[in-house]
C-alpha cells in the first residue's frame, strides 16, 4: 500500500477514536455513493454528522482541511441525502471535518464542526 494510503487509514482510525472520546456514535465508515465517499458517518445527541478525514503529513502546502473543495462537497452532500432517504432519518444533518498532521515531530488533530459554513 502506497505510504499516503497508509496515511489516510491511520488518520482515519485516530478520527475514529477521537469521535467515539467524544461521545459519538459510528454507524459507517467509508460509505459511497456514486462519486462520493463519506469517511464517517455518526451521530450524536440527535444529530447526524458527516465527517471528512484529512490528514497530511506536514502542513506545508495547507492545512488539511484547506483540501476539502467545492465540487467534492457537493458530491458529499448528495451522498449524505440519499443516505438519510435511503435509511428513513430524521434527524439534523451537520459537516465536519478531522484535520490531522502526524508526523516524526509529533499529531494535531483537530475537530471543525459544521466545517463547510467556516470555508
Amino acid at each position: 500500500m502506497a505510504q499516503h494510503n497508509e496515511l489516510g487509514k491511520k488518520g482515519e482510525k485516530l478520527a475514529i477514536a477521537l469521535l467515539e472520546e467524544k461521545g459519538y456514535t459510528i454507524l459507517e465508515k467509508n460509505y459511497r455513493y456514486r462519486k462520493a465517499e463519506v469517511d464517517i458517518i455518526a451521530t450524536k445527541n440527535e444529530i447526524l454528522v458527516a465527517a471528512e478525514v484529512k490528514t497530511r503529513s506536514t502542513p506545508e502546502f495547507g492545512n488539511p482541511q484547506d483540501f476539502v473543495k467545492p465540487k467534492q462537497i457537493q458530491h458529499l452532500v448528495a451522498a449524505m441525502d440519499y443516505y438519510i432517504t435511503e435509511n428513513d432519518l430524521d434527524l439534523e444533518l451537520r459537516f465536519d471535518i478531522v484535520a490531522i498532521i502526524e508526523n516524526k515531530l509529533g499529531r494535531r488533530i483537530e475537530h471543525i464542526e459544521d466545517a463547510f459554513y467556516h470555508f
